[in-house]
This record gives C-alpha cells, structure tokens and sequence, in this order.
C-alpha cells in the first residue's frame, strides 16, 4: 500500500546513515550487514531485507558518499565568487581548506575510487561526479580567462578546469596519505602563483623585496 512506502524509505535511511558512519570510522572493509545493524540499532535481519547483501550496501551507500565528499561537490554559493582570478584563487583557497578539514570522507571516496577499477557501475558514477564537479568550474575560468593573451596559444576553460581539479584532487590524495606534509599555506602560495601565470601572465612579474 502507499501509505506504507514512507516508513520503508526512512528505515532505508536510517541504514544507510549508519553504514555511512561505520565506514568513515572503518573504512569499506568495516561495512559489515552486523557492524551497520549494530550502529543503527536495528537486527541484522532487517539491513539484510533492505539490502540483501554487503556488495548492496555498499553500492547504495555511493550516492551518499558523492553527495556529501568535499573533493566533488561545488557548493551553491559559487554563483557568487566574483568571476575574476582574484575570485578564483579564493575559490581554490576554499576547496584546499575543505579536504584539510574532511580528511575522513575524502579517503572513503578514494576507497570507492579504487573499487571504480574493478566496478564498472562505481567507475561510471564516480565518473559522473567528477564531470559535474569540472563543470562548476568551467564557467568561472572562462570568466577568469577574460581576455588573456594565454587564449592565443589554445588555453580554454574546459582545460583549466581539468587542471583546476587535478590540483585539488592531487592535494587531497597528499592531505590523505601524507597528512603531515600537508602545508595549508605552501599550498595556497602555490596555487596563487599558478593561477597569476595561468590568467593573467601579461601582469605577472617577481614580487619585490619588502626589505
């Protein structure tokens, strides 16, 4: 009956917020049908008649994973970054912050980007995410771009946004498996350097001494 549909979809929910939970603090290895039954409170009977089986779970809880990770998800407020490559940098600066901050959930979506390899159905999603996330940025680097002389020599923003991810995504891999050597302020050094030669190389120029 459809007046019963709503209570499965929440116990649904509540599933998956709890596998969510558990893999976060254990990683994909961990999301067992007992350990997610355990952290929801409910009986391992009732996660098997929802999922069935672990592979399940852990397929079903992707979408949660690329809806919430940090490294793929633009929020809303870039409709108001102003389009400049000031506004850029400080976007960028942004994004390097988040994966210092959401270590935790961006190794989990690189757990599921290892399983993508053997996953054809992960792999395509992941791929999906990662689309998207370009995307966002693609209209802020035309915006950016302007009129710089780098146009001439075939630098579009469909490429600077491939690299503005990469960056990111480089980073975040560093922030996860080297945590120590993750230097917050080397890294926005470095990126405002990028950015001032990408889009602006005309007006770039050594920084004097203050001294």
């Amino acid at each position: 009956m459809p007046g019963e549909r709503a209570p499965e979809e929440a116990r649904r929910e509540q599933i998956l917020g709890a596998a969510y939970e558990v893999a976060l603090r254990s990683g994909l290895n961990g999301v067992t049908l007992r350990a997610v039954a355990a952290e929801a409170g409910l009986s391992h009977g009732l996660v098997v008649f929802h999922f069935g089986s672990k592979d399940q779970l852990v397929a079903a809880l992707l979408d949660r994973v690329l809806a919430t990770t940090a490294l793929i998800n633009v929020s809303e407020d870039l409709a108001h970054v102003p389009r400049s490559a000031e506004g850029l940098r400080a976007f960028l600066r942004r994004e390097l912050e988040q994966l210092s901050a959401r270590r935790r959930d961006i190794r989990l979506f690189f757990e599921y980007w290892a399983l993508g390899t053997r996953e054809p159905s992960i792999r395509a999603k992941i791929s999906a995410a990662l689309d998207r996330y370009r995307e966002a940025f693609r209209s802020l680097m035309e915006d950016a771009l302007g009129d710089s002389p780098i146009r001439a020599s075939g630098v579009t923003p469909d490429g600077l946004a491939a690299i503005a991810v990469s960056l990111i995504s480089g980073c975040a891999v560093q922030a996860v498996v080297d945590p120590e050597a993750f230097d917050m302020t080397s890294y926005v050094a470095a990126v405002r350097a990028i950015v001032e030669q990408l889009v602006a190389p005309a007006a770039a120029a050594p920084l004097a001494d203050p001294r």
